[in-house]
């Protein structure tokens, strides 16, 4: 795993002004390759989804660099955001956040219809994704047919449908049950690896990193990697 999709480098974000900031990220530094899963591990408020935003371009640094795919994109307009969103991240939510009216295929097809991806295309990679995720059975299903964790199996197979090469998921199993929660972990670690994506995963629970090839521990905005997973020595 060599090829680095992400650099940052020094990210730092604050809140609020004076007595009251509140420092939710400091000087934060780290790199993501091609097919590497990371987990990023801290309780409640310690600047997980702070620094996950920063990475997605949901919310801007204050201080820092970032690059993905070899772009320095620390300052990027609000359009070119969009671009890569569209094109070169996927993002996996905690609340599922699927259209309730459009089936699990319709839900999985949107990124593609987006990007402009021929009627073929978009059938082919459909159906690909779900069977791969083990829901070719439920193409036209909607969400409120579908358990929580057919849910999230959807959300996975529509952040990976334009083929991103940045995965970003915000406590993904933080509405599901331990079972499916493992089981999903699982899921996401195999597409990872088999679509060679860089993918960062917040979690607050421990059991979680058990799929990571590397996990990053972050506590009161401040980065401090460990050896553990696959890489612990």
């Amino acid at each position: 795993m060599t090829d680095i999709v992400v650099s940052a480098q020094g990210l730092s974000r604050t809140y609020g002004s004076g007595e009251t900031a509140t420092h939710a990220l400091t000087g934060a530094t780290l790199e993501l390759r091609a097919g590497e899963l990371v987990v990023l591990r801290g309780p409640s408020g310690s600047g997980k989804t702070t620094l996950l935003n920063l990475l997605g371009g949901l919310d801007s640094s204050d201080a820092g660099t970032l690059s993905i795919g070899g772009t320095d994109v620390t300052r990027a307009a609000p359009d070119e955001w969009v671009r890569l969103r569209r094109s070169t991240i996927g993002y996996v939510f905690q609340a599922f956040a699927l259209i309730p009216h459009l089936s699990a295929a319709e839900n999985v097809e949107l990124p593609l219809r987006i990007l402009g991806t021929t009627v073929a295309e978009r059938d082919a990679r459909v159906a690909a994704l779900l069977a791969r995720v083990g829901l070719e059975g439920h193409a036209n299903q909607r969400p409120g047919e579908l358990s929580g964790g057919q849910q999230q199996r959807v959300g996975i197979a529509r952040a990976l449908a334009n083929r991103p090469r940045l995965l970003i998921a915000d406590e993904p199993t933080g509405q599901l049950d331990s079972l499916t929660a493992e089981a999903m972990m699982d899921l996401i670690s195999g597409l990872v690896h088999d679509e060679g994506v860089a993918a960062i995963v917040s979690t607050h629970d421990p059991k979680m990193a058990s799929v990571a090839d590397r996990v990053i521990d972050i506590r009161d905005g401040v980065l401090g990697a460990r050896p553990h997973g696959r890489h612990a020595a």
